[in-house]
């Protein structure tokens, strides 16, 4: 039977002198489990709000106000030490956030996502779920909607935020020695290790045009001319701190790289652009398309173009993915994705892929080194 978990009552940590009281409590601690909430509807960058921190002698979690604290060096100093282990679930957002703030993943970290998947839980399982299949606890997540900036919050809301690092600590014990008993503990802390390179929480403006959806189905030119509309707009939306819609939407990008108006005129007549988006940008995005006409074209992203010989080793692959993950009890996908397979085909051994690397390759990779041509 399922069982709602105790409530305790929680408090906002929102003066430094009780973050250090905080941060002495944890000092024995081998391990801190990690959550943030944020908000992010009208920024680029998310708006970090609270910070909830476990230690496992503290009978509660330490609720943090990232709003009203002058400073976090003392919390992050205690974050990014090396000697005590980090909890997250799904931790990628969470990662996202220290990194703008240091710069760095803070190491080592255990990600309860990963354990869970390495475990038979299947892939990507939310944090509510498996709080259900393994303490009976069903979690409320009607306040995952929460606006986390808004004061005061609620005590239902500061219970809600205590959960989310309340019950991490409570599974990490049990995970870690099930892992270590199916001799997994390495695999998870390759894939921990992966998820540490800072690269990966940034997004490059040039690199922009990965994000967009059906590229390939656009003419070189068109795709040369949306790959250059990308960059800007992300630049744009970094540099003002702004959603990438607001600047400028997919739709009207797309209807920019295939109609490519070179007056303001033209670019009036397409009535793809809000009055203040033309009034604001309506030059840069001229010149920004003048720019990109000029520029060689080039293939960007194109649909799988395989032969039948190609076809075939594909499904060949995934069979042999899909052999391996049932042996393992572990989704194929988490194996190796179908792109990275194709990517085996196009490329051969040389493919740049994660199954071809630690203990993918041990299990899998190497099976598929051989059914290569």
């Amino acid at each position: 039977m399922n069982r709602r978990p105790q409530r305790m009552i929680q408090t906002l940590i929102a003066e430094p002198d009780a973050l250090s009281r905080a941060i002495e409590n944890w000092a024995s601690s081998p391990f801190l489990a990690v959550d943030t909430e944020f908000v992010r509807v009208d920024t680029y960058y998310p708006k970090l709000c609270l910070v909830q921190v476990k230690a496992q002698a503290c009978a509660a979690a330490d609720l943090i106000d990232a709003t009203a604290l002058p400073s976090l060096d003392s919390l992050l100093d205690v974050l990014y030490a090396p000697q005590r282990v980090k909890l997250f679930h799904a931790a990628g957002q969470d990662l996202e956030i220290l990194v703008r703030l240091r710069g760095a993943v803070p190491q080592p970290i255990f990600d309860t996502q990963i354990a869970a998947t390495l475990l038979g839980y299947g892939d990507q399982i939310g944090y509510a779920a498996l709080i259900e299949k393994r303490l009976g606890i069903t979690l409320d997540k009607r306040l995952s909607r929460t606006d986390w900036a808004r004061r005061p919050l609620k005590p239902a809301e500061l219970a809600y935020a205590a959960a989310d690092v309340e019950h991490l600590a409570a599974i990490y014990p049990a995970l870690q020695a099930e892992l270590h008993a199916r001799g997994r503990i390495g695999w998870l802390a390759e894939d921990c290790v992966r998820l540490c390179d800072p690269a990966q929480y940034r997004i490059r403006p040039e690199d922009a045009w990965q994000r967009l959806r059906g590229l390939s189905r656009l003419s070189p030119r068109e795709q040369t001319i949306a790959v250059a509309l990308a960059c800007w707009r992300e630049e744009e939306a970094q540099r003002r701190d702004r959603p990438r819609k607001w600047i400028l939407d997919d739709e009207a990008l797309y209807c920019l790289a295939q109609r490519q108006p070179q007056t303001r005129a033209a670019l009036d007549a397409l009535a793809v652009l809000p009055p203040k988006t033309l009034e604001r940008h309506g030059e840069a995005l001229l010149a920004v398309l003048d720019t990109a006409l000029r520029t060689p074209e080039r293939v960007y992203a194109q649909d799988d173009a395989f032969s039948d010989a190609d076809k075939r080793l594909l499904k060949a692959l995934q069979a042999h993915v899909a052999a391996c993950a049932a042996e393992l009890e572990l989704p194929a996908s988490y194996l190796a994705p179908r792109a990275d397979l194709a990517r085996l085909v196009r490329a051969g051994a040389d493919a740049d892929v994660n199954v071809l690397r630690g203990w993918r390759r041990e299990v899998c990779g190497s099976g598929l080194l051989a059914l290569l041509p």
